[in-house]
């Protein structure tokens, strides 16, 4: 009966530590994550500026509406 609580705690252990660095993965991942989308953003805005400074018309997708 001991082997197996102690198997068991083992386990949970390791299970524990599991956990633990998945979290801190996950974690890591979020901020890349906001931090990628920033600078996809930025550099939308960047070509968005460039495509209208070299006499090009307001990019489509920043255009209004006509309706509006």
């Amino acid at each position: 009966m001991q082997d197996r609580m102690d198997r068991a705690e083992e386990e949970l252990a390791h299970l524990v530590r599991t956990v633990e660095e998945l979290s801190d993965i996950v974690a890591r991942q979020t901020l890349e994550i906001e931090r990628l989308g920033r600078k996809v953003g930025l550099l939308m805005e960047r070509e968005a500026e460039r495509e209208y400074s070299s006499g090009g018309q307001i990019p489509l997708a920043d255009q209004k509406p006509p309706h509006w």
